[in-house]
């Protein structure tokens, strides 16, 4: 049973009493390219946000009780071991307030849920999300391997 501070992270369900309600289904790409630019995110075009918003293993966003989405995560992935995590965005005014931890919560039990045994879930982690993903049970994996990245 969910109370306050204990978020009922199932689809369509509003946690605690809070105007938040989590979809687990991927915003509209006009949102997907929002969220990623107000949160930090480097931005990307509506071209480039196509293809994310369709083509993740799983995706979800949250919606505020005026019914704009405030914020979103996703899992690439090829359903067999290799998940990555991404695109965690949270609307500047909403922040503080569990919203990233509820994105994380659900995405981690997709795969839980729905992928084989042993699965390796990774992700790419910037400065202000780091304690997040380390309560959540994440390691960095320095110096054994290193996320590296070709810009082109």
């Amino acid at each position: 049973m969910s109370t306050p501070t204990t978020p009922d992270i199932r689809a369509g369900i509003p946690a605690g009493g809070d105007a938040y309600v989590l979809h687990p289904t991927a915003p509209s790409v006009e949102e997907y390219v929002r969220l990623r630019a107000v949160s930090g995110l480097s931005p990307r075009t509506p071209e480039q946000a196509g293809p994310a918003v369709a083509n993740s293993w799983a995706f979800c966003h949250v919606r505020d009780a005026a019914g704009q989405a405030v914020a979103m995560g996703r899992i690439l992935g090829d359903g067999g071991w290799y998940f990555h995590v991404a695109d965690i965005a949270t609307d500047p005014a909403h922040q503080r307030r569990g919203l990233g931890r509820r994105v994380m919560t659900w995405l981690l039990a997709q795969v839980d849920e729905r992928a084989p045994a042993d699965p390796y879930v990774t992700l790419m982690a910037d400065e202000p999300g780091r304690p997040l993903y380390r309560s959540l049970g994440f390691v960095e994996t320095a110096p054994h391997s290193l996320g590296m990245v070709l810009r082109r």
